[in-house]
């Protein structure tokens, strides 16, 4: 079976500007991803899609391939990362048996639980298979929506009420850890979730996914400490 790696990292970024080649522990963001998914042996091919010429150069020499460059009206704050998929399927132009998404901006995770997500959607009938990590939170119970007045609600009002968030039904996030899918039903579906999408819970600590300062302040922590741990 052939599984491909695929690595979305644009140019723009507005919550941590330039965060994908950002130095972290002394190298680019996006090389971690890339030295890690070589190590794993898992992938025949690692593909990194950009509209960025210094995020290929750099992808490049970490080993990672650079087949096509993303064009520019695919590379905005407000660009659906389902039609980037697209893009990268119908422009990669080889065969292509598993499609699996790697964010770099979760360089915490854990090939091994990688594994075992693609053992997850390989032995079973469903069309994705992303990762999930229990919330604090829920639409339910402490999630709220504010009106122009400044006047909240919660979000999604029971019909029991509901004084603890240990009685609200528990909720989980979708986390960058990795998504894992078909590249038929990429090019056939207008988005992730028209189909059967199966959840697979990922280690809170493996699952941070920098988006802003204050994520990758807490991720390089984590990164020191889990290196601390090993020597």
């Amino acid at each position: 079976m052939k599984k491909v790696a695929f690595i979305f990292a644009r140019g723009g970024s507005k919550g941590l500007p330039g965060k994908n080649m950002k130095l972290f522990s002394g190298k680019p963001l996006i090389a971690h991803t890339i030295i890690k998914a070589i190590e794993s042996n898992l992938f025949s091919d690692i593909v990194v899609s950009t509209d960025c010429e210094e995020i290929a150069k750099t992808s490049l020499e970490y080993g990672a391939s650079v087949p096509f460059m993303r064009p520019s009206n695919l590379a905005g704050d407000t660009t659906d990362e389902w039609i980037c998929w697209q893009h990268a399927v119908k422009n990669y132009l080889k065969d292509i048996d598993l499609f699996i998404t790697l964010p770099c901006t979760s360089p915490l995770r854990n090939y091994k639980t990688i594994e075992k997500m693609i053992d997850c959607y390989t032995s079973n009938n469903f069309d994705a298979v992303l990762g999930i990590t229990k919330s604090n939170h829920s639409p339910n119970f402490n999630i709220v929506v504010k009106n122009d007045e400044g006047i909240v609600q919660i979000m999604n009002q029971s019909k029991k009420q509901i004084n603890r968030r240990q009685d609200a039904e528990e909720c989980y996030m979708i986390t960058t850890y990795a998504y894992i899918t078909s590249p038929d039903y990429i090019t056939s579906s207008n988005s992730l979730f028209d189909g059967k999408i199966r959840g697979f819970e990922v280690p809170r600590d493996e699952s941070v996914d920098i988006d802003d300062q204050y994520d990758f302040d807490i991720a390089s922590y984590i990164y020191s400490k889990n290196n601390e741990y090993k020597n």
